[in-house]
């Protein structure tokens, strides 16, 4: 039986654009209340936090840079502190620079472990210490399944936060849910236009690209579960299942 999660307060990192937007507004439409973490995006965070007070919910913008610790390492407490409680927490935010196995270094490994999986665990632990009962949502990616050789770092920091789900799902229960959504092709990435999903179609067996609302369900769904923890839902129209398994490492 699903939970409602209407009045409960929400922490979205890196909320204020892309799947992050999305989450926000199917979160509010459930009726919780919306902290929108946010980085470089301040206007947009401003603006969504905006529209959400427009649909009847309290809303909040937050900076913080997850490449400075101080900043990711006060984030819960200062959410408490700005909403007067927290029960949901969605680790959205990361980076997706390209490296491959021949270009990847220490320092980008290290940069995309710090903000694509270290961030997420210390924001889960502390969230696991500061509220009596909750849940925990971390975005990975369908590539889980096979490799990314255009994006090392990230595919490596992934693959840890995929680990550490099912190692808090177990730490943090009975009273904390830790899950995850793996999204596949969603949208573009920075810098690219329609064209780029275009042209991966073919290997979806549903033949379609996804929208940011078929994630931001999964998340709703998740949050609203009761029963639900240390999973990982695919949203990505079945491509785990066939291309990145037969993904040829580049010539």
């Amino acid at each position: 039986m699903a939970q409602s999660i209407h009045g409960k307060i929400a922490l979205i990192t890196g909320g204020a654009v892309r799947i992050g937007r999305a989450a926000a507004l199917a979160l509010a439409a459930e009726g919780a209340h919306v902290i929108v973490h946010y980085h470089r995006s301040g206007e947009e965070a401003e603006a969504l936090c905006d529209e959400l007070r427009a649909r009847g919910v309290q809303a909040w913008p937050l900076r913080a840079s997850f490449s400075r610790r101080e900043e990711y390492a006060t984030l819960i407490a200062r959410a408490l502190e700005m909403a007067g409680g927290l029960d949901i927490l969605v680790n959205n935010a990361s980076i997706f620079p390209r490296d491959t196995l021949d270009s990847v270094t220490l320092e980008s490994v290290m940069d995309n472990l710090e903000v694509n999986a270290w961030a997420p665990f210390v924001l889960g632990r502390a969230f696991a210490g500061a509220v009596e009962r909750g849940t925990i949502i971390n975005l990975l990616d369908s590539r889980l399944s096979g490799y990314d050789w255009a994006h090392v770092g990230y595919f490596f920091s992934k693959q840890v936060l995929e680990l550490m789900t099912r190692m808090m799902a177990v730490k943090f229960a009975p009273n904390i849910t830790v899950n995850a959504v793996a999204p596949g092709l969603i949208l573009p990435p920075p810098g690219e236009d329609a064209r780029y999903l275009d042209q991966l179609i073919a290997t979806v067996p549903l033949q379609a690209h996804g929208e940011p609302e078929d994630i931001a369900d999964a998340i709703v769904f998740l949050a609203k579960s009761r029963y639900c923890t240390g999973e990982v839902i695919y949203v990505d129209g079945g491509r785990h299942l066939v291309e990145y398994a037969r993904a040829a490492p580049p010539s």
